[in-house]
């Protein structure tokens, strides 16, 4: 089932973080928040542990940026990266479609400083 837009977001925060900080937030420390960054952005989904927690099915793209991954449909790990470049046109509409998702369900709580240099002004 489609969970629906949440209307109760916190707004958008611009903190930032390397790609090392956002390893300390892959669930694996219940006393810490899960995050998740595409394309640089980094949304706090927390409170869908069930799904980002460790041993979930997307558990793989907790931590990090994984945008890759999730333009290719793949929960492979050697694709859940951060440079999404080699993308085709379809599966950058789907990276595309999971940001809108993201945007509009889990609050904004900052930016990867340190991406690739193929991504990082994308």
């Amino acid at each position: 089932m489609m969970q629906a837009p949440r209307d109760d977001l916190a707004p958008p925060k611009e903190d930032p973080f390397t790609q090392e900080q956002l390893k300390q937030y892959d669930g694996s420390d219940p006393s810490k928040p899960i995050y998740v960054a595409i394309k640089g952005t980094v949304f706090d989904v927390s409170h869908k542990r069930d799904s980002y927690g460790p041993g979930k099915s997307y558990n793989i793209f907790a931590g990090k940026d994984g945008s890759r991954g999730l333009g290719k449909s793949s929960l492979k790990e050697e694709d859940a990266v951060p440079d999404y470049t080699v993308l085709q046109e379809t599966e950058m509409k789907v990276l595309n479609d999971w940001y809108t998702f993201f945007s509009k369900r889990y609050s904004v709580v900052g930016k990867v400083v340190d991406l690739p240099a193929a991504v990082a002004n994308l």
